[in-house]
């Protein structure tokens, strides 16, 4: 658990960056709603890398999954059930959930690959995952890839391209993609929220989201079935 340790250490300033840039962390919130379902709070849901609660508790989302312990102690703080643990190994029975949320917590999986196959696990056939990134390939991608180097919290992360992320879901079984994009500038520069756009290439931000399919019970038609001579 060592990786998590400096969040740990430093979990209220990380959640401190969200007032200091209110504008940019409301506009990702109005890109996460451009998908997501009406009244989520009467849906079985799950963040997964809830940090300290900002996303999950402004969406309506009641439960979250943290690693570490200091962001789940906050997140607790916003009325959210917290649970310790990680996005690989998640503590639910098949098809138990209607929505998984993933917010930028996906750059610091151990095994993005493993939690997208365990965030389809336990989704009831039809639910949604809904995974905000920052995006590699913006414009502002290349900041991101020199932040990776020095920065406090992404030190050891891996950002996702929207085309590598998109390839992820498709191959682990999620279907119906949708794609939409925010902070077209520096979260420092955004002095008021900006409206998401459709599609990528634009925005730091980007909002996926996917469906579970629905598996239609194949039935043997001659079953139980008396043929009459």
């Amino acid at each position: 658990m060592g990786f998590w340790e400096s969040f740990d250490r430093c979990a209220e300033e990380y959640d401190v960056w969200y007032e200091k840039y209110k504008p940019a962390y409301e506009s990702e919130l109005l890109a996460l709603r451009t998908f997501l379902p009406e009244n989520p709070e009467k849906l079985k849901a799950l963040e997964i890398g809830a940090g300290t609660g900002r996303f999950a508790s402004a969406l309506g989302v009641r439960l979250g999954l943290e690693p570490a312990r200091a962001m789940a102690i906050l997140a607790k703080q916003r009325r959210l059930e917290v649970m310790l643990g990680v996005a690989e190994f998640l503590p639910f029975k098949r098809e138990k959930l209607d929505l998984v949320l993933i917010v930028t917590a996906l750059a610091f999986f151990k095994n993005p690959n493993q939690a997208l196959r365990e965030a389809l696990r336990v989704l009831k056939p039809g639910g949604q995952i809904l995974a905000g990134i920052l995006d590699r390939d913006s414009p502002q991608g290349l900041d991101l890839e020199s932040g990776n180097k020095k920065g406090r919290f992404s030190s050891k992360a891996h950002f996702f391209s929207t085309a590598e992320l998109s390839t992820y879901l498709l191959e682990v079984g999620f279907e119906n993609l949708e794609v939409c994009q925010t902070l077209f500038r520096q979260p420092e520069k955004i002095e008021s929220i900006e409206f998401p756009e459709e599609g990528h290439g634009k925005g730091r931000f980007v909002v996926l989201s996917a469906k579970k399919p629905v598996q239609v019970q194949k039935t043997n038609l001659f079953k139980n079935m008396k043929i009459k001579n």
